[in-house]
């Protein structure tokens, strides 16, 4: 062979080379790209959906069976507002498991905790030695959110200090449990509260009608600022799948908190807004005017598709309550496709 064929001779294996090598390139691009824009385009319509309410979003959607994850602003806090009646109620299942309360234990209404937001208990107080069960005090707190049933709980369960060591030893970071709902309430509205002693039917009316506008104006804007109370939509998540994996709460308890949550009344424009009909979704909402407006749950799809742990949070927002809450239910119904349409992966602990 002459040197010019040799010289032939490398370049044309080379060119093939390229070609093969180029190829199996463009090939393993083409297996992955229907995946990759799938999840792209969620995200850019996340995005897009996000700047409905002018403010910041916090998204985290876990696909339960496979472990696939979709999210936006993902470690950024936000308020919780109600959502925080959750980790409460782990807290109490816990207890319960442990023998130290039961569903049936009768607790006596006293007029200091009638507390704002609590606009179904207000005939009762006015009755001596009223009793209510754990059970409907557990019911009270989650499926109407009802403020006076979840303080008495808290104060049950051991205060929120006792909430948040429950989360640590979950292993979720990310969450804080730092006061009681009248005591958020008070710092929203910009009220100074008395000692519980003094809490006496209608105390906490009295004390807002005294407040001046400028004193709400400069508590809203604090509370803007103010990290206690709030979770990051990762760490929401991280407790609502421990609780549906059953890493929270054994098996009997998990059926009955999130058959409890199913009967969630709140939030029917929100994660619910435009999920088909009779969809199967476990959740619970929280409020704070502007400053809150949030949904977090488990969302059964049809068939065998699987569930999503999905936290949506609306931070300070101008928008009316309307424009917030659309964020949420488009939101939702964009994740809901998206699993919904994806080939069934095999769970995270098979591979």
């Amino acid at each position: 062979m002459t040197p010019i064929s040799q010289k032939f001779s490398v370049l044309l294996i080379s060119f093939v080379l390229l070609i093969n090598i180029s190829g199996i390139a463009q090939s393993t691009v083409s297996t992955k790209k229907p995946s990759d824009i799938a999840t792209q385009r969620l995200e850019q319509e996340l995005e897009r959906i996000s700047q409905l309410a002018k403010g910041k979003v916090g998204i985290c959607a876990l696909h339960l069976e496979s472990g696939k994850q979709v999210s936006l602003n993902l470690q950024e806090r936000f308020p919780m507002a109600s959502t925080i009646k959750v980790a409460i109620a782990v807290q109490l299942f816990t207890l319960i498991e442990a023998g130290q309360l039961s569903l049936m234990t009768m607790v006596d209404l006293k007029p200091s905790d009638l507390h704002p937001g609590s606009g179904t208990l207000d005939v009762l107080f006015a009755k001596p030695g009223v009793q209510l069960s754990v059970q409907n005090l557990l019911e009270l707190m989650m499926v109407i959110s009802d403020n006076s049933a979840t303080d008495i709980l808290l104060r049950l369960v051991g205060g929120t200090g006792a909430v948040q060591n429950r989360l640590k030893t979950l292993g979720i970071q990310g969450m804080s449990a730092d006061r009681t709902i009248i005591q958020l309430l008070a710092d929203l509205d910009g009220i100074t509260l008395p000692s519980s002693d003094q809490w006496t039917l209608g105390f906490y009316a009295k004390l807002d009608s005294a407040t001046t506008p400028e004193m709400k104006r400069a508590a809203a804007i604090k509370l803007k600022t103010d990290p206690r109370d709030t979770s990051t939509p990762e760490a929401m998540v991280n407790l609502l799948a421990q609780i549906y994996r059953g890493t929270a709460l054994k098996p009997a308890s998990r059926a009955l908190l999130l058959g409890v949550m199913e009967r969630c009344r709140g939030g029917a424009a929100r994660l619910k807004g435009y999920l088909p009909p009779n969809t199967v979704i476990a959740h619970k909402t929280g409020s704070l005017d502007g400053n809150a407006t949030d949904d977090v749950g488990i969302i059964t799809l049809p068939g065998d598709a699987g569930h999503i742990a999905i936290a949506v949070f609306v931070g300070d927002s101008p928008m009316p309550l309307a424009e917030r809450e659309q964020t949420i239910a488009h939101t939702a119904r964009s994740i809901y496709d998206y699993f919904l349409y994806q080939p069934s992966p095999l769970p995270t602990s098979a591979r």
